[in-house]
């Protein structure tokens, strides 16, 4: 009997769990049956490379939940993600290469992914442990930002009691909006002093005009003609010419509006002014209940402590005590250290026997490759050359048909030609007997 493979010890060496070990190290099973006493090793690194991606895992799953601020299914879906993704990642770094002389790069590689994956899986951890401490300093942390929120609100929401040419520096987020609010009374007010200002300087100019074409009106009409017809006395032409202007300044520049416009400006200020006085109580009510809600509503975003806080937090905390910081520091390391398992393991094993024939199944793959393009070259430079000759048989055979057919055409031209000159000579001679 031989011991030829059956499916069910196909389907057995399937399920065989060193054999999918083995498979996490992208080793082929076919070429390491040559070499079975190496099985034993890639089936440990394939270990490694499993027990490193569930270290990932369980420290995603740490990192979900503090993320989420409880245990949820909703965290499996990153664990499994980032467990594959690192099992993946292991795979591709430690699969056997052709030529691979202890390459650096993927090393390198390997080391600087660690470095940072190894600071992420850690870190949920390390804020376990020093909970207490973290929850108190964010505590206090938070208590500072409220109150500087306050003293941010107060400065930058003034009771408004005049129009102002820009907020104060860095108020941007901290400006809070009113219904209705003295500093838009004010600045209707402002304007409405500025209109005024600048209608009384209107009418202060025209009034000393008129005032001056007053005076010329006056002085001039004082003095009295005669009339030498009737001796009678009368108003100079010179009193009447300014008595028109002053007249038509009037009508022109439209004093007597601009004084009722000015007077109603006048009664609009003042009742604006006791309007202003009297919305500032309402005001201040107003902003101490803004800025109650924009504290409440900042309490609310305070309920739960993020990951990132935590790690701020936490960072302060180790930067104030070496032993707190030597210890965090050391956790990652280790976790860094098992991260890079696969990676040295791999290296530091050194070039194994499957390796070796890996690179020359490689190398003889290569040349074969090459051999196959250089032979099919030369057969399709061997069809061209063929289809050239024949191309070019066709154009000699062409050509001697063509000057062929140009001969006898020739030749038949020259007989016809003959023929008619024979004819022609013969109807002389006839021509010339008669």
């Amino acid at each position: 009997m031989t011991d030829s493979p059956t499916p069910y010890r196909d389907a057995f060496a399937r399920l065989d769990p060193a054999r999918r070990l083995r498979a996490l190290t992208g080793v082929d099973e076919d070429l390491l049956a040559r070499v079975g006493y190496e099985r034993s090793r890639y089936t440990a690194l394939g270990g490694v490379v499993l027990g490193t991606s569930v270290i990932a895992a369980f420290s995603m799953w740490n990192f979900a939940t503090e993320a989420l601020g409880r245990v949820s299914l909703l965290a499996v879906i990153p664990t499994v993600i980032w467990m594959l993704f690192i099992l993946n990642l292991d795979r591709w770094l430690v699969t056997p290469q052709p030529n691979a002389r202890r390459r650096a790069g993927p090393l390198l590689l390997r080391l600087l992914i660690a470095l940072v994956l190894g600071a992420v899986v850690a870190e949920p951890l390390v804020l376990r442990i020093f909970a207490t401490a973290v929850e108190e300093r964010i505590a206090g942390e938070r208590n500072t930002d409220l109150d500087q929120l306050r003293g941010n609100l107060l400065r930058c929401n003034p009771v408004p009691s005049a129009t102002e040419a820009s907020s104060p520096a860095g108020c941007g987020r901290y400006v809070l909006s009113f219904g209705a609010t003295p500093g838009g009374q004010s600045d209707e007010l402002s304007a409405l002093r500025g209109e005024s200002g600048a209608l009384q300087k209107r009418v202060d100019q025209d009034n000393d005009t008129l005032d001056t074409l007053g005076n010329e009106v006056r002085n001039e009409c004082r003095r009295l003609i005669r009339i030498a017809s009737t001796g009678l006395y009368s108003r100079t032409s010179e009193c009447l010419r300014l008595r028109e202007k002053e007249k038509d300044y009037r009508t022109t520049h439209r004093t007597a509006e601009n004084e009722r416009r000015l007077a109603a400006m006048h009664r609009r200020t003042a009742a604006m002014e006791g309007k202003l006085t009297a919305s500032r109580g309402t005001f201040l009510q107003a902003r101490a209940a803004g800025i109650e809600r924009r504290l409440a509503k900042e309490r609310a975003k305070q309920k739960e402590i993020g990951v990132l806080e935590r790690m701020g937090a936490l960072d302060g905390l180790a930067g104030k005590n070496t032993v707190l910081f030597a210890g965090i520091w050391l956790v990652r390391a280790l976790f860094v250290l098992l991260d890079a398992l696969p990676v040295l393991v791999k290296f530091l094993s050194g070039e194994s026997a499957y390796d070796r024939m890996l690179t020359s199944e490689s190398n003889s793959a290569v040349k074969i490759h090459g051999e196959q393009v250089r032979l099919t070259e030369r057969r399709a430079m061997a069809d061209i050359e063929i289809a050239q000759e024949a191309i070019e048989q066709e154009v000699r055979r062409s050509r001697a048909e063509s000057e062929a057919a140009h001969r006898e055409l020739v030749a038949t031209v020259n007989i016809r030609l003959r023929k008619a000159v024979n004819g022609l000579e013969q109807e002389l001679r006839n021509t010339s007997g008669v």
